[in-house]
């Protein structure tokens, strides 16, 4: 099945991008892997007919925004996000008319929708820079993960206003578990995304966005680490640093694990299918994709103004 998915990519002229959160089969013939930000960014590089995106459908979606004349294609339209989902487009409209003086900085992992009602977007991986680019006076709702916003507020010393949503495979994640592996693991470093809730994000030794953390445990010289994020992301981590030890925080007591429902809907199977019959294809309404695009360029021009 991997032959023949990369065989139709070839003959389709299709590229693959996959999130780290993809199974390590899928994350493997990928293209181009990485996370949100990364993703974003090798959108606007892409040269080829097709973009097959491994990942969920706000991803997609910005894939779509960033190529509207290319045909993006999702595996599985199912392969939503609960954060997102947290972000009703109608009522986030009717919370924006509630503090008219204030911009809007969204993360990236919210609808197309919910991107047309944002000044600029942002990823976890800079979301700090992006909030401290606008002057310390200007007002801001930052929508729609209220952790990452939390958090972003005590590491700025900010006051923005935030929109009550989380991911459910961060938000999930409970700080008596990881205190009963500290204590099996004196040895481990903790590390954590910002998506995660303040206890937490407390007892972490370091918090960042996926590449930082795929990049501190290359470079930290500890030999053993407990990552409280996505299953996902120890492939790329165990690929970088064989001779290092990872444990991920379990979401529950039936297995070591904590996936994202909607990340797995993708398989081997599901990337051949929506390459033979170019189906599912995202399909945006032009106005949608035009008032989406210009949030996104404003954060990949500040990205690159920043040097993200």
């Amino acid at each position: 099945m991997r032959d023949k998915v990369l065989q139709l990519a070839k003959e389709k002229n299709a590229v693959i991008l996959a999130h780290y959160y993809q199974t390590p089969d899928i994350q493997e013939i990928a293209d181009f892997k990485g996370d949100s930000l990364a993703l974003a960014q090798k959108a606007t590089e892409i040269d080829a007919d097709i973009i097959l995106f491994a990942g969920v459908h706000f991803m997609a979606e910005t894939a779509k925004i960033l190529n509207p004349t290319r045909k993006v294609l999702l595996p599985d339209l199912a392969a939503g996000c609960s954060l997102a989902e947290s972000c009703p487009a109608d009522d986030f409209a009717k919370f924006k008319e509630m503090h008219p003086d204030h911009i809007v900085i969204s993360y990236i992992n919210c609808t197309a929708e919910i991107k047309t009602l944002s000044d600029v977007i942002c990823t976890s991986g800079n979301a700090v820079q992006i909030v401290e680019s606008f002057p310390r006076e200007q007002k801001i709702i930052f929508a729609p993960d209220k952790n990452l916003g939390r958090y972003i507020n005590e590491v700025t010393g900010r006051n923005m206003v935030l929109w009550d949503g989380t991911c459910e495979v961060h938000d999930i994640l409970s700080a008596e578990k990881i205190i009963q592996m500290k204590i099996d693991n004196p040895d481990a470093t903790l590390i954590a995304h910002p998506e995660c809730p303040k206890p937490v994000l407390i007892l972490a030794d370091f918090i960042g966005s996926t590449t930082a953390m795929l990049n501190y445990t290359k470079n930290n010289a500890s030999h053993k680490f407990i990552v409280a994020t996505e299953t996902g992301i120890l492939h790329q981590m165990k690929k970088d640093s064989p001779n290092k030890e990872f444990l991920i925080v379990p979401a529950d007591e039936t297995c070591a694990c904590n996936d994202c429902a909607y990340m797995k809907l993708n398989t081997m199977e599901k990337l051949y299918l929506a390459l033979k019959n170019e189906q599912p294809e995202i399909i945006l309404q032009e106005h949608i994709m035009i008032n989406a695009k210009a949030p996104i360029i404003r954060m990949l021009e500040l990205s690159k103004q920043l040097k993200l």
